[in-house]
This record gives C-alpha cells, structure tokens and sequence, in this order.
C-alpha cells in the first residue's frame, strides 16, 4: 500500500556546472566551443525563470513506499530531444541496457539510495521510499546535468569540454541531494542560503563518492566532477572542497573563482547571489572539519552535517554563521565536547565564518 506525503514547495532549478564556466566558454571564437555553452545558458536561464514564477506554488507529490529500503529507479531516454520524461527504457526490474549512460544513470541513482539509507537510515531523498526517475540524453550537446524537482536529467555533454554527465557519481549524488534539501530544510536559493544549498550538494555528493569506494577523508581526491573535464581541459573538475579556487586553469574554462574564505566572498547580483562561487566557502570548512577528525568523512563529520540538514532548526534562510552554529550544537549534541566538537569549531574559524576560539 503507497501513501501521499504532503506537498512540498517548488523547488528552484539546480545545475551542476555553473553560469560562471558556461558564460566564459560562450565568449569563445570557436563555434564547436561558445554553441553548446550559450545554448546550454539559454536552456537554463529559461528554466530558472520557470522555476521562480513556481516559487510559493507547490508540486505534486509522486507516492512513496512507506517501508522501502530498496530502490525504486526508472530510467528515462530523452532521444537528444527536450522532452520530459522521455522513453521509459529501464526499470528497477530490468538487466542491464545495451545504453552506458542508462546503466551509469541506474548505478548513480542506486548509489545515492545505498549511502542515505545506509549511513543515515534514510529512505531515499524524501525519507519515505520516494522513487528515483532519471532521463539521459537530453538535448543536444548540452553541457549539464540537473534536478528539476521531481528527477534527474543527463546531457552528453559536448565531447569536448564535457563528457557525458552519468559518469561522475558525486555529480548524481549532488544533483539528488538538492532533492534532499527540498525536503527538509528547503533553504532559499539565494546569497548565503543558496550557497549553503549548493555545498551541502558539494558535500554529499563527495560523501557519495567516497563511500562507493571505500575511501577514508585521506584518501578522497575532495573534488566536484573529477571525471567530467573532456580531453585536454587543464582542470582535474568543477570544484575542489580541498582547495576550492584550484579546480582548474584553462585557456578555455577560465581559472576557477571560488573562494576557501570569507576574505575571498564574492557579492554579486550573477548566479542567484554567486550561489556556486561562495559555496566554496562551506566546502572548505566541511572538508577541514572531516580532515581534522579522519577516517570515514561521512561517519562524524558528515553525520553532522546531516543532523543540521534534517533536524527541523536550519531556516530557509540561513546564512553560515547560522549554519556553523548549529554543526557546533549539533556535535556536541551527538558526541559531547569532545574532537567532534572542536573540529566543527576549528573548521568554521579557519574559514573566517566565525572568529579565532
């Protein structure tokens, strides 16, 4: 028997590359190079539009299974066109496709499910069995990958600069983990509220990909979409939580703007407040604290983190210092005042969130 969880509000549209690399790519002189990039900036403006006239309204709920600690994941192929869902062309039930991008789209969704409901006991990204839809090959060339609020949807990517986006698992766990934050904090995608938004996605989606592998904090390369950068990119991804403003330095991409610290904030009016550049900021601060306390970054550090995200006091709103205060609460809560506590508290200082303790 299925039951109907109460609606929860639109969501905004959430992009893995951001405005900032696509603007930069659309100045090229080279047409194989600015035309993906400035069709791929005009499909997401006009999406982003839509998706604030949406502000305040809700969305209709899909049913969720009220005990389901199994996936139930249905892949879509949109035919290059850009038309959601598409062809349903996999279900949970299904072996494998003949399709890469499917079988990577099937993996990634089932990867996101295993970590939540294995390391939090969560039951996918609403906490009630929510099945996970995804549509691969969107667009033509399209150089992102997004959430829209009810699924995740691939492009190919340009061959070039962009691989197709089913490759990277920390990019799907990203993408659905801003599926997560639309069910529990809901935090407003603007200024420091929306590059909390962005980073939690950062941060989880790394988590993500560590814990498909096995990897301590130690051994995590800490970067955003390491395998996505085509052929002779100079970049090793779209972002580096370790060193955030090293991601890349390319002729064509530009060199990475992302700030480690708030002596390095960016205030602009661009990308809803610089949602994407000041997310580094979080980024940096999540991957001291996890570095600070070792082992498996998802086991204290990033139950903290959740604790925050799905505890009920994180308002939609929030700006870090909010934010650091709570991760602060939260640990001592969790694990008293003990490593977890000073990290949490030496993480956010080192940062510039909050002063030198």
């Amino acid at each position: 028997m299925t039951r109907k969880r109460t609606a929860p509000t639109a969501p905004v549209f959430c992009t893995i590359v951001p405005p900032h690399i696509l603007g930069k790519l659309a100045e090229s002189d080279d047409p194989e190079r600015h035309e993906p990039a400035r069709s791929t900036l005009e499909h997401d403006a006009l999406h982003r539009t839509r998706r604030t006239d949406l502000a305040g309204r809700t969305v209709t709920p899909k049913e969720a299974r009220a005990a389901a600690d199994k996936p139930d994941r249905t892949v879509y192929d949109a035919g290059h066109q850009q038309n959601l869902p598409g062809t349903k062309v996999h279900s949970e039930s299904d072996g494998p496709s003949k399709d890469a991008s499917v079988n990577r789209a099937q993996s990634g969704l089932g990867a996101t499910f295993a970590f939540y409901l294995k390391a939090y006991g969560r039951k996918s990204i609403d906490g009630k069995g929510l099945p996970l839809d995804a549509t691969v090959h969107y667009g033509v060339k399209y150089d992102n990958a997004f959430w829209d609020g009810e699924r995740m949807v691939f492009g190919d990517g340009d061959g070039q600069l962009f691989r197709d986006f089913t490759i990277p698992v920390d990019v799907i766990g990203h993408e659905l983990t801003h599926g997560v934050t639309q069910y529990t904090a809901a935090l407003d995608y603007q200024g420091q509220s929306g590059a909390l938004n962005e980073s939690i996605s950062d941060v989880f989606g790394s988590l993500i990909k560590q814990y498909a592998l096995g990897q301590t904090a130690e051994q995590a390369d800490w970067l955003i979409g390491a395998d996505l950068l085509g052929p002779g990119i100079h970049g090793k991804g779209l972002r580096s939580m370790k060193a955030p403003g090293t991601a890349y330095d390319d002729p064509h991409l530009g060199k990475d703007p992302q700030p480690a610290t708030m002596a390095g904030y960016v205030t602009t009016t661009d990308d809803n407040g610089g949602v994407h550049l000041n997310s580094g900021i979080p980024n940096h601060a999540f991957y001291i604290a996890a570095s600070t306390l070792g082992g498996k970054a998802w086991e204290r550090a990033g139950q903290v983190w959740y604790d925050v995200l799905t505890g009920g006091h994180l308002a939609k709103n929030a700006q870090f210092a909010d934010f650091a205060a709570l991760t602060v609460q939260a640990a001592q809560a969790r694990y008293g005042a003990g490593a977890e506590h000073d990290a949490m508290v030496k993480a956010w200082s080192e940062v510039g969130v909050t002063g030198k303790k």
